[in-house]
């Protein structure tokens, strides 16, 4: 299962969060730090819905300089 993470970040910070989640998150397939309505874009894939709950509640959003998460997650 791949979960499109979408991360407000606090001003100046998105690549610092970028890394600090590549470096957590053993999942992640891809990750930037981006220019527009979100700060950072994290892209995951998990055998099942669980461990992404997992990955972005006691990871992702645990990070003190996250503001707001959106997730998405592939049909496919």
């Amino acid at each position: 299962m791949k979960a499109y993470i979408m991360i407000e970040t606090k001003p100046g910070t998105s690549e610092e969060v970028v890394e600090e989640i590549r470096r957590r998150v053993k999942e992640v397939i891809h990750a930037d730090s981006v220019y527009g309505r979100f700060d950072a874009i994290v892209v995951i894939e998990t055998p099942d819905i669980e461990k992404i709950h997992e990955i972005v509640y006691k990871v992702v959003e645990k990070q003190p300089n996250i503001v707001h998460t959106e997730t998405s997650l592939t049909l496919s």
